[in-house]
């Protein structure tokens, strides 16, 4: 979401249009009702970026549909430069007027833009994107109570329905609850993907960390029962009986639904993406960042913590993870040589400045610009 909305505002400005105050997706999984303005300050976005673009929240009356007007609807094409917004999409406005862009996901490349649009979309993402005071607050006092406890470790543990049905991923799951996952990922057309082999899958390293397999990750990399872990996440598959292993190995598991009281989350209930928002407070203020999955969340958010200041994250190499985690449990590989091998395939994974990956002509396989908006990380001369 975030992500979209930089790239939108971003390819405003580069057409010197005005951008109406983005819609919000209502039909996915979660079927979230919130509007932009339940989630972000709309007067603090329209305000804060009002030399770079003009902003208005809703279309004028002459354009409206309830006025009979039809404006043009279309997704623009993935991964695409400042050349096709110019030359395609541009000359439609003339004929149009109002273009409405259908997904926004993806919609402008990860390089090759000139450094002014790079350095506005984070502009956007790290000033212009603020939470609605009522987020800010309960976000805030979620950091605090976590750092009146000591130093924290935020797992974004993305064991969730949505995502094992849309990954196919059911290592560890009953044969019933692989079937609920299954009958769920042909129940919506948009997930293109339906027969997929689970195992495959997770030692390609495309499936999330199952709680077992962090539970024995977060041990070999040196954290104790004296961690406080902050849980980031939506409804844990299978709920507590899955969480059991890391409850067990780390007492010290906290969540949103733990610390504060239900009268505090009552107005988020069912609003998956303020729910979000809390936990992106959380994860950026953390101490430490663990993503089992690198989705749209997790990358947003190791990129938000290299802007600020190449916080800790360790970003886990699932493929060998696997690989460790399979040897170890049919009993090949030793704990101490299971943690050691850990630590090593993490220790260039933690977050630290390095150079954004480019492969040309393969756009969804190189490094994702929010994951390491390196143009706006650095000025001057020193930035090698």
């Amino acid at each position: 979401m975030r992500a979209a909305i930089c790239d939108m505002v971003t390819v405003a400005r580069l057409l010197n249009l005005t951008l109406v105050v983005p819609e919000l997706d209502k039909k996915s999984f979660w079927a979230d009702p919130s509007d932009f303005e339940d989630i972000f300050d709309v007067r603090h976005f329209i305000d804060s970026l009002r030399d770079e673009v003009r902003i208005v929240r809703r279309l004028p009356k002459r354009f409206s549909s309830k006025y009979g007007f039809e404006a043009f609807q279309m997704p623009p094409v993935s991964w695409s430069n400042e050349k096709y917004y110019l030359e395609q999409i541009l000359p439609l406005f003339s004929k149009h007027k109002v273009v409405h862009f259908n997904r926004t996901d993806t919609r402008l490349a990860n390089n090759g833009i000139p450094l002014a649009l790079q350095k506005l979309r984070c502009r956007v993402n790290f000033q212009g994107l603020k939470f609605t005071p009522q987020i800010e607050t309960l976000g805030h006092k979620l950091v605090r109570i976590l750092q009146e406890k000591g130093p924290f470790v935020a797992l974004h543990l993305r064991y969730e329905m949505d995502m094992l049905a849309f990954s196919g991923c059911t290592h560890g799951c009953t044969v019933e609850e692989a079937e609920e996952l299954k009958r769920l990922r042909y129940a919506y057309p948009w997930w293109r993907e339906k027969e997929i082999v689970s195992e495959e899958r997770r030692q390609q390293g495309l499936c999330p960390l199952t709680p077992e397999e962090a539970t024995l990750v977060l041990q070999a990399l040196g954290f104790t029962k004296e961690t406080q872990i902050y849980i980031a996440s939506g409804e844990i598959y299978g709920s507590e009986r899955r969480l059991a292993p890391l409850r067990a190995a780390f007492p010290r598991i906290v969540k949103k639904e733990t610390l504060l009281d239900p009268a505090e989350l009552q107005q988020f209930q069912n609003h998956s993406s303020q729910m979000a928002a809390l936990d992106f407070m959380v994860t950026l203020a953390s101490n430490t960042f663990i993503p089992t999955y690198d989705g749209n969340m997790a990358k947003v958010v190791e990129g938000h913590r290299r802007y600020l200041g190449f916080k800790k994250s360790i970003l886990p190499d699932r493929k060998k993870l696997v690989e460790l985690l399979d040897l170890h449990q049919n009993g090949t590989l030793p704990w101490n040589d299971f943690a050691l091998a850990v630590r090593q395939a993490h220790e260039k994974r933690m977050g630290q400045p390095f150079h954004r990956r480019i492969i040309p002509d393969k756009p969804k396989e190189e490094d994702y610009f929010y994951a390491n908006p390196q143009e706006c990380l650095c000025e001057g001369t020193g930035c090698e």
